[in-house]
């Protein structure tokens, strides 16, 4: 999955929130300074060609829908994170948040708490 850059992902976060819509209704939802509409334009159809996107034509314009849904979007950004800066381990993205005393004990306390009493997949 092509990584998205920062525009891009402002605009699919509006897209996931709105479960689709029109260019104007993604613009009206971005927060100020909002981009043009048609570098916004721009940006949806860069989002619709690298697959995240799909586009439904009504009348003289398109509806755009999500082709990925957020939390898959997230899984592979955490994966692609770790892999990248953390050798595939969980184990030092934790620490380091630690170290830069980012994560409070009692906020480590309860995800191992999770862990503990997460219940298996069937």
């Amino acid at each position: 999955m092509e990584r998205l850059t920062e525009p891009e992902e402002e605009a699919m976060q509006v897209l996931w929130q709105l479960n689709g819509g029109f260019i104007k209704e993604v613009l009206e939802q971005l927060p100020e300074p909002r981009p043009p509409y048609t570098t916004l334009a721009s940006t949806v159809r860069n989002l619709e060609r690298k697959g995240y996107l799909r586009s439904e034509k009504l009348g003289n314009t398109y509806r755009f829908t999500p082709a990925i849904a957020a939390e898959e979007y997230r899984k592979q950004s955490m994966q692609s994170l770790v892999g990248n800066y953390f050798r595939n381990s969980y184990k030092d993205l934790v620490s380091f948040f630690a170290q830069e005393q980012n994560i409070s004990a009692q906020e480590l306390k309860e995800i191992l708490d999770m862990i503990e009493n997460q219940k298996p997949k069937p």
